[in-house]
């Protein structure tokens, strides 16, 4: 509980002292007379006026279960849910689902290609999946720590990893794809340059000294000290042809910053990107609309239950269905064939 003490004016003349509380942790979804009852409750504040009753908003929803990837419902053909009627909140959330939906509203309308990106695509991409694939009992938020591949969404590279899909759909014009492709060259040359191209212990040892970095007995690769914890590439502009090669080039920011982030975490990058050409094989490997999977009598009760209930469309969203053990998976493609 936090207090915070004030005074009331009216027309320049002291009215009264005021004291405004913050209480953590107190439920603001009960009815008026009962938040004002439970507030009294609390010792110091027996004989508190409550100005304003806290609130809480409550609504219905469809469980996401029943949806496809695209937003479309299984049960009803050609409609498109999004938003709270989906188990979530957050104007993010929203706006998210409702590009999803009218994109894939409008592909159905015209005959054309679903649209959905993958849990390494987007955020967008494991918001839906996370819907659709295990369902919400609680209003449902999109947090960082929900993506298994953070480390590839980041937004320093939203633009490469959605602006080509963005253009293929009409979202995106093409002056946008020109600027992508100038920062992918740009960055592309500025790696190879920079693993490439030494540095000299004497340009760089002074830096290195004062950053608290051990000093170098003999010339190395650039990329080799900027991969050094607290080293950037501003650092390392003490090396001439570095300074140089930014200057000629006319590097731009986002460039810059790109080249450094793949050098500085480019191991921790290559193995994330392993595991999602791993799980993209799964991802590939499609189960039919009519598949019974009642028949899988070798896989667990609460598997073949789940399985059924959400009905997958691949054996991905299949292997992250709470309740559906790996076991459960390699049976499942037993019976695919695989």
């Amino acid at each position: 509980m936090q207090i915070k003490r004030g005074i009331s004016y009216l027309s320049n003349q002291k009215v009264r002292d005021t004291v405004e509380i913050y209480l953590n942790g107190f439920s603001t979804s009960l009815p008026e007379a009962v938040q004002l009852k439970a507030l009294r409750k609390i010792k110091g504040l027996e004989k508190v006026k409550m100005f304003r009753a806290g609130y809480a908003i409550e609504y219905d929803y469809f469980p996401p279960t029943q949806l496809k990837h695209t937003l479309e419902t299984k049960l009803v053909n050609n409609l498109f849910f999004c938003g709270q009627i989906n188990g979530t909140t957050g104007y993010e959330e929203a706006a998210a689902q409702g590009l999803m939906a009218g994109i894939n509203a409008h592909q159905n309308t015209h005959g054309k290609e679903e649209f959905i990106l993958s849990r390494s695509d987007a955020y967008i991409g494991v918001l839906i999946d996370d819907l659709i694939t295990k369902g919400t009992e609680e209003p449902y938020r999109m947090f960082t720590s929900r993506a298994e591949y953070r480390l590839l969404l980041r937004q320093d590279n939203a633009d490469i990893r959605l602006t080509k899909k963005g253009y293929k759909l009409g979202l995106a014009k093409f002056d946008r794809i020109e600027q992508l492709e100038k920062k992918e060259i740009e960055t592309a040359a500025l790696i190879k340059f920079l693993k490439t191209q030494s540095i000299d212990p004497k340009d760089i040892n002074p830096v290195l000294e004062k950053l608290g970095s051990a000093v170098l007995k003999q010339k190395v690769k650039i990329k080799a000290v900027l991969s050094r914890p607290h080293i950037t590439l501003e650092d390392l502009l003490v090396c001439k042809e570095l300074k140089t090669y930014l200057a000629d080039k006319k590097c731009s920011t986002e460039a810059i910053e790109q080249a450094e982030i793949e050098i500085k975490y480019g191991g921790y990058l290559n193995k994330e990107k392993e595991s999602v050409e791993k799980s993209l094989r799964l991802e590939n490997i499609k189960i039919s609309k009519d598949f019974v999977f009642d028949k899988l009598h070798s896989i667990s009760t609460e598997g073949r239950e789940k399985l059924s209930f959400i009905q997958p469309e691949t054996i991905g969203q299949a292997s992250r269905i709470s309740g559906v053990s790996p076991s459960d998976i390699n049976v499942l493609l037993v019976y695919l064939g695989r």
